[in-house]
């Protein structure tokens, strides 16, 4: 019976450890007293089973000599190499000089172990070697008749590893020698340890759930139990977006300067940045484009609030201006498109291909400029890709403004809604009358903005030429609607 991390000698460690002038290190002389009170007290009762513990030599050694496969000529790669030189065993923590305030940053001349305890995954672990002398009978003692009866091995998370298994059913394990006799020895391996008694089993189950329970407790107490509510008469709108790809411009390394234009009724938290830059990127063959990918992601939370009751159309949503520009080998850059993207009014997940245009000038004169020293005509304003934010009229007359179709910009958007409109509407069924039971109705069914809107234009539309008409023509045909009606009853 042999206990974990219990060292019994063999008989070639009673000879080495016998002598003093052998022994090099502190643990040596704790093996030479150890052999000397064993010698004291009538010698081992066991001379042909012994163990390695963990802080042998020996464990270091089977460590670093372990080989993958069974053939004599293996040679170990590279990589095999240096991982062999890890030690997974669990080193005394001691505190390294300049801990604390002094603490150095940089290390400029740093040891292999500091190497191997800072670039390696390292996990400790624990060996112990169960060993068994199967030399003739006058010749224990000899090296190369010792040979590994099991390996146990815990690391850290306290898992057990043994190789091989306990025996049980499987019957016995064979070990076959090397030489003019080839004897055969059999061995099993059995669990030795105390079973856990039931009372004992139960205390430790509701020690564990008590554990689990306050642990659970503890992760709800900071997530909390109040889900974070909007503000009453107030629409909340989350936009996890990307911008993917910028495909079919004429010059190479660009990038996408954007921002977000909010209409009246819209905010944002005074931290939510409403502008941005992607990376430069240089462009890919793919087919017949010149793309390139940015995969630059953007996040943007806006918030809706209005106190009083829709009259006209539903509000303007958020409008997403960009522009796509080119930069050479002087760090000029050169504008390349403008476009716009409206924020998706339904929740969900929506791609986008986003086509974009440049202004030019007529002659040559200023596309031999943009080739050679860079510039281009650009936008004061980057509103006026749609409707610019200072027009105030009808009518928005762009007569005479030449441009050029340029590529496209992909966009990627993931967009959240949340309202306590919403939640009110579907659990008491109630009539949608404010803007943002109509928001949350358009949410849930995605053609219902424009079938409002369009309802909206011919009733207006109806009133404007109802009220250009002559009264008695009115009459007239209310009169002859009358009619028509009584006849059909």
């Amino acid at each position: 019976m042999v206990g974990w991390q219990e060292k019994l000698f063999s008989q070639f460690e009673v000879d080495l450890y016998q002598n003093e002038s052998a022994c090099q290190t502190p643990l040596d002389r704790q093996y030479h007293q150890d052999v000397l009170k064993l010698e004291g007290s009538g010698g081992r009762k066991n001379r042909r089973i012994f163990t390695y513990t963990d802080h042998d030599r020996f464990t270091n050694l089977e460590e670093h000599g372990q080989r993958v496969t069974t053939s004599a000529d293996e040679t170990p790669s590279y990589l095999a190499e240096r991982m062999a030189n890890v030690r997974r065993r669990r080193q005394e923590r001691r505190p390294m000089e300049g801990t604390g305030l002094k603490s150095r940053i940089i290390t400029w001349e740093p040891s292999e172990e500091f190497i191997k305890n800072n670039h390696v995954l390292n996990t400790p672990v624990q060996t112990m070697y169960i060993m068994g002398d199967l030399g003739p009978s006058g010749k224990l003692g000899c090296r190369e008749y010792e040979h590994v009866l099991c390996t146990i091995k815990v690391d850290s998370n306290g898992v057990i590893t043994v190789k091989p298994d306990f025996t049980g059913t499987k019957g016995p394990y064979r070990i076959e020698l090397e030489g003019e006799k080839r004897e055969v020895w059999s061995f099993t391996l059995e669990n030795a340890s105390p079973q856990v008694e039931e009372e004992e089993a139960a205390r430790e189950q509701r020690v564990f759930k008590d554990l689990y329970s306050r642990h659970k407790e503890y992760l709800s107490g900071l997530v909390g139990s109040d889900f974070e509510m909007t503000l009453p008469g107030a629409l909340r709108l989350f936009v996890n977006g990307e911008i993917v790809s910028a495909q079919g411009y004429e010059y190479d390394n660009l990038y996408v300067h954007f921002f977000m234009e909010l209409p009246s009724c819209w905010s944002c938290p005074p931290s939510q940045p409403l502008s941005g830059v992607t990376q430069t990127c240089a462009t890919k063959t793919c087919g017949r484009e010149r793309v390139a990918f940015f995969s630059f992601p953007f996040t943007l939370e806006v918030f809706f609030s209005q106190e009083d009751e829709l009259e006209g159309p539903l509000p303007q949503w958020p409008v997403l201006y960009f522009e796509v520009l080119s930069l050479d080998f002087w760090q000029r850059y050169r504008v390349e498109g403008y476009g716009f993207v409206v924020l998706p009014a339904t929740p969900g997940l929506h791609t986008l291909t986003v086509p974009t245009w440049r202004p030019v000038e007529l002659g040559t004169f200023s596309e031999l400029q943009r080739f050679f020293i860079g510039g281009s005509p650009e936008l004061e304003d980057l509103t006026y890709t749609r409707v610019p934010s200072t027009f105030t009229g009808d009518r928005l007359s762009r007569f005479g403004f030449r441009t050029k179709t340029t590529g496209s910009v992909t966009f990627r958007l993931n967009c959240l809604q949340q309202s306590k409109a919403f939640l009110e509407s579907s659990s008491m069924r109630k009539r949608m009358r404010s803007v943002l039971d109509r928001l949350g109705g358009f949410g849930q069914h995605g053609s219902l903005y424009n079938v409002l809107e369009a309802f909206q234009r011919a009733r207006r539309r109806m009133q404007e030429a109802r009220e250009s008409l002559p009264q008695d023509l009115i009459r007239t045909s209310a009169s002859s609607t009358a009619h028509l009606a009584g006849g059909e009853s």
